[in-house]
Order: C-alpha cells, then sequence, then structure tokens
C-alpha cells in the first residue's frame, strides 16, 4: 500500500534517497540478527553442558553434607556450620555480544570457610565445603550465562521486529509510493506534451 503524499518530484527524490537509507539499514539489522543468532546458538550450548554438571555437582555436594551429618553427632555438626569466617563477594562488570551488553559476574569467597575445628569433625565435612566453593562457584558462571541469555534473546526479537518492519512493511511501502509518483509524473508529462502539440497544431493553423 502506497504512502500518502503529494505526487512532486522533490517528493520522489525524497522517497527514493529514504529507500536507499531503508535497505542499507535492513541490510546491516539482517547481519547483525544472523550475528546475534550465532552467538546465542553457542550461548545456549555452553549453557546446557554447565546445567547438567552444576545440577549433578549440587547431587553430590548434598550428599556429602548427608554424608557428613551422618558421621558426627548432630550438635558438632551443627555447631561446626554454624560460625564460618569467610565472606562471599561478588562483583560485576560488562562485555559486549554485538552490541549488548551482558555481564561479567566476579566471584570471590574471602577467608576460610572451613573455621571449625578438626577434632570433633570429620574429613567428610572437610570433602564437602571443599566441594561447596567449587560448587558455588559454577553456579555463579551459570547465573552469568542464564542472564546472558535473557538479553540476547530480548535483543534478537527488538532486531528481528525491525528488519521484518523494514522488509515487509516500510521497503514495500515506499516502493509502491515510488511507482505511484512515478507513475503520476509521467501521467502529467504525457498530459503536457499533449496539450503542447494541440498549441502548436492551433498555432499552424
Amino acid at each position: 500500500m502506497a504512502i500518502a503524499v503529494s505526487p512532486n518530484r522533490m517528493e520522489l527524490l525524497r522517497l527514493k534517497k529514504k529507500q536507499v537509507v531503508a535497505e542499507r539499514g535492513h541490510k546491516l539489522l539482517k547481519d547483525k540478527l544472523e550475528g546475534l543468532l550465532q552467538d546465542f546458538t553457542e550461548i545456549v550450548r555452553r549453557y546446557q553442558t554447565l546445567r547438567r554438571e552444576v545440577d549433578a555437582e549440587i547431587n553430590a555436594l548434598f550428599k556429602r553434607f548427608i554424608m557428613a551429618s551422618a558421621s558426627m553427632p548432630a550438635p558438632l555438626y551443627r555447631a561446626a556450620l554454624a560460625f564460618p569466617e569467610c565472606e562471599a563477594r561478588l562483583s560485576m562488570r560488562e562485555r559486549m555480544i554485538m552490541n549488548v551488553r551482558v555481564p561479567v559476574f566476579d566471584f570471590s569467597i574471602d577467608g576460610n570457610m572451613i573455621s571449625y575445628g578438626i577434632d570433633d569433625t570429620t574429613s567428610d565435612l572437610d570433602d564437602a565445603m571443599g566441594a561447596l566453593r567449587e560448587t558455588l562457584q559454577r553456579m555463579v558462571e551459570l547465573a552469568e550465562i542464564e542472564k546472558t541469555i535473557e538479553l540476547v534473546a530480548d535483543e534478537i526479537e527488538r532486531t528481528r521486529r525491525r528488519v521484518n518492519a523494514l522488509e515487509y512493511v516500510l521497503i514495500p511501502q515506499q516502493a509502491d509510493t515510488i511507482k505511484y509518483i512515478s507513475a503520476k509524473l509521467q501521467e502529467l508529462e504525457r498530459g503536457n506534451i499533449s496539450r503542447l502539440m494541440k498549441i502548436k497544431d492551433l498555432v499552424a493553423m
């Protein structure tokens, strides 16, 4: 469907320039969309692998703590975990993926996670606490990738909408309008030629 405009040469030139810009923008957005989809596929593949690994690590971690609690008297087990001497720190910075800002989480644990004495505890608890540090790091990594997937998916949807709007709405509308104005101008030109010929014939008489 053509856009409602005045069919004159200035409007035709303006629309032709806009059409060139729209077509160039469409190509750039389509290239961006393809790049985003490639990156998204790689990120999702990495996420699926990491998710399986983290789920397995969490299950193994629970089993370690169950074994530790079973090998110690309950009061001693609770006392050993009651007063940790460490602090978890999480900071965030950003990186770019195809002009999309995605987070990078920096996670660290300051201090010693094992704050209990070794006399009243078992090696099972030591093993569980050591595994906990590693699992926490991997969980933060998983959260980072999940947020990245969310942000990249949103950008893919926005870019796809813009590509579709250009490809199926704006560019065809402008093309129809250019054809309409060109046809009107040709019609006016033929009318002018016809009038000039009639005037010439009248003058010749």
